[in-house]
């Protein structure tokens, strides 16, 4: 078998192309569109080639024909127990001799760079994206998630990678009623004066950025290593969404003219971009609003959701639900809601979910495999 250096225009259209003889017939899989694969290798595009290396590998069997393709990278931001390199956009033929020798050349490199492990598959990049490898609910994925065949999970656990920690994926019918316990909450706040509820509107986009910024930095400063998110980059991520913002699925609930929390959703894109096969040119893009104008997306999708400490775990969220729920059942435009994943290891967002009626969906997981094979396996910490 031959490992092929992806470091040519050709050999990148191969890269993209590769998996699609892989899925042929599979209802469930939607092509991705290829810029936003080839963002994430693009030194100009992606912030993470700053304090980190990438390849990307392709494997010809012995009559030429492509068997496989991987990734693998080290990102010095990734901090882990021991250095833990990456390693994603796996895709392999049925046949563990081949996942091992690619499994094997990613260790080789990885371990080169002074790896202790490797996480896959996982992105060069954020984990809002290509993160996880699909192991339950093999049906249309969400806007650039991965999916993938099921005997994948065999790949990886046959060569002996071990779940780190499980992505749970929950989704409900938009008919489905809510709680009792929501709307007793939803009241509870609406008779009091010091609280307002709003979904976001267009013409204010940056006054709704500086709202998302205020409440990102104290809901989540803490569990992301003292990250914080300045006001000029919640800015940019208001004004690249503004095409595809749907005013009434996105709410922000405020105490004394004060933001406490927000509930962003977005209309699902791959319900659109599942009909592009890949392509976004001018062509897509006029065929992109003919769709949007004319409703064809059905599901809608829970982007960020987030309470300021204070006022955690006191039915504040449910203000701004029940009153999204207002508006959004009633009209049907949309059929399903699906929020993304949620760590196994942050209970408090999986109560979130069984409080909305919500039921689980979909799954991925996120493996681990520790070089050192006598070293004990510690999965993800549970979130306080």
């Amino acid at each position: 078998m031959k490992r092929i250096l992806v470091n040519t225009e050709a050999l990148e259209k191969d890269f993209l192309k590769m998996p699609l003889r892989l899925y042929r017939g599979d209802k469930g899989y939607i092509r991705p569109l290829d810029k936003d694969v080839l963002e994430v290798f693009d030194e100009k595009k992606n912030k993470f080639f700053r304090h980190g290396t990438c390849e990307r590998w392709l494997y010809q069997n012995d009559a030429g024909v492509y068997v496989g393709r991987i990734a693998v990278f080290v990102n010095k931001k990734y901090l882990q127990e021991q250095p833990t390199g990456g390693v994603g956009f796996f895709e392999c033929v049925d046949d563990q001799s081949v996942a091992n020798h690619m499994f094997d050349d990613a260790k080789a490199w990885l371990q080169a760079k002074g790896m202790e492990a490797m996480d896959g598959p996982i992105n060069f990049g954020e984990r809002d994206r290509w993160w996880g490898l699909l192991v339950k609910g093999f049906e249309e994925p969400l806007y650039c998630m991965n999916y993938n065949p099921p005997y994948y999970q065999k790949l990886f656990e046959s060569y002996g990678f071990k779940v780190y920690f499980n992505q749970l994926c929950f989704g409900m019918d938009v008919s489905t009623p809510l709680s009792e316990k929501m709307y007793r909450w939803h009241d509870h706040y609406e008779k009091d004066p010091d609280f307002t509820v709003k979904h976001i509107d267009k013409n204010e986009l940056e006054k709704f950025a500086e709202d998302f910024s205020i409440i990102y930095n104290k809901a989540w400063a803490k569990h992301g290593g003292g990250k914080t998110m300045e006001l000029k980059q919640a800015k940019f991520i208001f004004a690249k969404m503004k095409p595809v913002i749907d005013e009434k699925i996105t709410w922000f609930v405020y105490h004394k003219g004060e933001p406490i929390g927000m509930w962003v959703n977005i209309p699902d894109l791959n319900q659109y971009f599942k009909h592009f096969n890949g392509k976004f040119s001018w062509m897509q893009k006029l065929h992109f609003l003919y769709l949007k104008l004319t409703g064809s997306c059905k599901r809608f999708v829970g982007v960020v959701y987030g309470i300021v400490p204070e006022w955690q775990g006191k039915g504040t969220d449910a203000y701004m639900i029940v009153e999204c729920g207002k508006v959004v059942q009633p009209n049907r435009r949309y059929d399903k809601y699906e929020m993304q994943w949620i760590g196994d290891f942050n209970p408090k967002m999986v109560n979130l979910a069984h409080n909305l009626e919500a039921g689980e969906v979909r799954r991925l997981s996120t493996y681990r495999y520790l070089f050192d094979r006598d070293k004990e396996f510690v999965r993800h910490p549970i979130l306080s």
